[in-house]
């Protein structure tokens, strides 16, 4: 069995626990937290409200309904950000996580150096770096091709998400007992039908669960394309805060407005990232 994979060893945090005194749970999102946030942005409306000296024209509640339509426009910039910087990401990591767990040492240890760059690198100074580096407008023969401010921000989120992705993909093919490598290969199963043919199919419902995860925190980090200029549902935040004459008392329930909306949106998301969890659980 001399052609079988070498994996990388999984580092201590990573690895199953026998014992369940040594785990651990992180606190999920359930619906107490968008109650929460609820309350939250209604407390802080009623206390600008009756902080407020001058009586407004229209309640604070009032002011953020007739908004709405400008923030959620900004909001849906956020999805389409966040799908197409996953789909990048995806497609690169899969690539870069199959690199991984390649036999090939030199494609191993390149996959691996880029990956723990990308990985460990901050989201931030990846969006500036692509707003800095790739340029507004490319010619490609006859073609002009404009790269808007949202488009650099697909990149520069989207090469972090291809490094998690990576990590996914190995970790769903190293979750794979050993002697399923160990049967195909005595079937006679060549390396590449051993791996999409048998692991990959047995390792993609383990991965799903930890992708959607992944989805869920690129969503909310879409908020850091605001910093380079893209007009977000933070920037259009902002935007509401000026139109409405810098009302300090306004800061708060827009902001708070703004929470509830990333939090309906990635709600469902949990919900069926938990589901999957439960479903695809490996026993120990």
């Amino acid at each position: 069995m001399s052609d079988l994979p070498v994996f990388p060893k999984l580092p201590a945090a990573l690895r199953p626990r026998a014992r369940a005194g040594l785990s651990f749970t992180l606190p999920r999102l359930t619906i107490w937290h968008g109650f929460g946030l609820t309350a939250l942005l209604l407390i802080c409306a009623s206390v600008a409200q009756a902080a407020n000296p001058a009586p407004l024209q229209k309640s604070i509640l009032a002011t953020l309904v007739q908004w709405t339509p400008l923030l959620l426009r900004g909001f849906l910039l956020n999805i389409e950000i966040s799908f197409l910087s996953m789909a990048m990401g995806t497609i690169l990591g899969v690539a870069l996580g199959l690199g991984l767990v390649a036999q090939t040492k030199p494609l191993r240890q390149t996959s691996w150096a880029l990956t723990q760059f990308f990985r460990n690198a901050p989201w931030l100074a990846l969006l500036f770096f692509m707003i800095y580096l790739l340029p507004y407008h490319m010619r490609i023969g006859g073609l002009h091709i404009s790269l808007p401010d949202w488009l650099k921000a697909v990149v520069g989120l989207g090469l972090p998400v291809m490094a998690n992705v990576a990590e996914i993909v190995r970790g769903g093919v190293r979750s794979i007992h050993p002697g399923q490598w160990e049967a195909s290969e005595s079937l006679g199963f060549t390396r590449n039908q051993q791996l999409f043919s048998i692991i990959l199919p047995q390792a993609f419902k383990r991965m799903l669960p930890p992708w959607m995860n992944l989805y869920a925190i690129l969503t909310t980090n879409t908020t850091l394309a605001s910093i380079v200029g893209v007009n977000d549902v933070v920037t259009r935040a902002g935007q509401v805060l000026a139109a409405a004459g810098n009302n300090p008392g306004l800061l708060a329930p827009v902001y708070a407005y703004v929470l509830l909306l990333f939090f309906i949106y990635t709600y469902p998301v949990a919900i069926a990232t938990r589901r999957l969890e439960r479903r695809t659980k490996v026993r120990i």
